[in-house]
């Protein structure tokens, strides 16, 4: 492809009313590095913003992927990389020298270079902390000795603190008398001379603030200090109830030790959203470019987990072969009453672990939660009772079969309500992933329930007998 055939690039032109990246665009981009056309292909991706970069890697097939990087090198920095799928980023990261891992890591702040240096091998991470510079090395490994998923791990340890006695026009000095300062901050910090942190103030109010004012006189003594070890989930619970647009990160000893901003709060909130939807259905991380050896495996684990309670709910059944066989139409109708009160729990259940998540739901309302979602269910039973009745009897003309059809939907609505929450919240009192583990006990009672209780019902009313 000749330079002349390229697509032109202006603005936002390649991306769609969606703000993605236009298939033709990636067509045009991947066909000139196929091509040999290094330099058209670096023309058409040269303008775009670094998370564009990003998506563009992530639209390219994975055989493909270190041909364009090669291609295009010179514009793989460190904001390209920060952007980038986990999956995709570890297979480009994989492909170059620890020296230039490390050269990506040192334009990074502390907690975007953690993020592409933590999922290295070990022997792999020794050589990109060898090649940082001390500064950045100290950073770095202070920061991998805190757990996966913490706010050690989250937090940059870039900010702005200075000393409660100084006057606004301190600071201000400081800020403008210092080119080394990091540039990306709403509020600084004010330290006491054990270096707690004291207060905040906002960039605003020493901006609007004459210069003789002490900060002390001025600055928002009531702060939201993150402990170090904090999970990540509880980091964006608090910037989300207190609308926190950064926080300073504590040590066990209260000495400030970092910040985290709100712009990484925005990705662990989107993250943890998806994660707690699909470990409910038992999809692994269900992200499209995992390979597909560790989708395999994550699946049928989980396949195999629910196969057991396939067969505990068959064996109820076989407890009724005879009726059923007598009366045929138990068959046709029971996997209704099941497969409803499947759906009912599901329903219960997510609403429920989303609860749990962010602590809407706790040991003081637990009681109210139950009962909620027994009337719910008990309404929602009572209205498809009602329907599904009229409608047996109106299809197969048996009362005593509509009957049972109704009352066996309405136990089974119940039944589904009672574990939706009962399941995640007992799991969750026991420190076990709700999300994890619910779904496969919730399935198990209202399908066992579901055949249970409209078989048992069709035997009491002498059904098939």
């Amino acid at each position: 492809m000749s330079d002349t055939e390229l697509p032109e690039v202006e603005g936002e032109t390649q991306l769609d009313e969606d703000d993605r990246l236009k298939p033709e665009f990636v067509r045009a981009v991947l066909d000139a590095v196929e091509d040999g056309n290094d330099e058209g292909a670096r023309a058409l991706v040269e303008p775009l913003h670094p998370a564009d970069i990003a998506d563009l890697f992530e639209l390219t097939p994975e055989e493909d992927r270190g041909t364009l990087a090669r291609a295009v090198a010179d514009l793989l920095n460190g904001d390209v990389f920060a952007e980038m799928n986990d999956y995709v980023r570890e297979q480009l990261i994989q492909a170059l020298e620890p020296h230039q891992v490390a050269d990506i890591a040192s334009e990074l702040d502390t907690d975007d270079a953690v993020a592409i240096i933590e999922d290295m091998d070990a022997d792999e991470q020794r050589a990109v902390l060898r090649a940082l510079d001390p500064d950045d090395r100290a950073a770095i490994e202070e920061a991998l000795s805190y757990p996966e998923e913490s706010a050690g791990r989250l937090m940059q340890r870039e900010l702005i603190a200075v000393p409660e006695h100084w006057t606004v026009g301190d600071a201000i000095d400081f800020l403008r008398g210092h080119d080394e300062l990091t540039t990306d901050f709403w509020e600084i910090f004010v330290v006491d001379e054990r270096h707690k942190p004291v207060g905040t103030c906002q960039l605003s109010w020493i901006l609007r603030t004459p210069r003789d004012i002490a900060l002390a006189d001025v600055m928002k003594r009531e702060q939201t200090l993150i402990p170090v070890d904090m999970d990540q989930e509880e980091v964006a619970l608090r910037f989300q109830k207190y609308a926190l647009i950064s926080a300073a990160v504590v040590d066990a000893s209260g000495r400030l030790v970092g910040m985290v901003t709100v712009d990484d709060i925005v990705h662990i909130i989107q993250e943890e959203a998806g994660e707690d939807t699909l470990l409910l259905s038992g999809a692994g991380e269900g992200d499209i470019n995992e390979p597909i050896r560790f989708t395999v495996r994550t699946r049928l684990t989980w396949l195999l987990i629910n196969l057991p309670t396939a067969m505990l709910a068959a064996t109820v059944v076989g407890l009724f072969d005879d009726r059923i066989a007598r009366f045929a139409v138990l068959a046709q109708l029971m996997g209704i009453v099941s497969g409803m009160g499947g759906n009912a729990g599901t329903q219960t259940l997510a609403v429920v672990v989303r609860a749990l998540a962010t602590n809407q739901l706790t040991g003081s309302n637990t009681l109210r939660m139950i009962v909620r979602e027994l009337r719910i269910a008990a309404s929602n039973g009572t209205g498809l009772g009602l329907l599904v009745g009229a409608g047996a009897y109106l299809w197969f003309g048996n009362s005593g079969l509509a009957i049972v059809f109704a009352l066996a939907l309405f136990i089974n609505n119940i039944v589904a309500g009672l574990v939706g929450v009962l399941v995640p919240v007992t799991l969750d009192r026991f420190n076990v992933d709700p999300a994890v583990a619910s779904s496969v006990f919730v399935t198990t009672c209202t399908d066992s329930m579901g055949f249970f209780t409209f078989l048992g019902l069709a035997a009491l009313w002498g059904l098939g007998g």
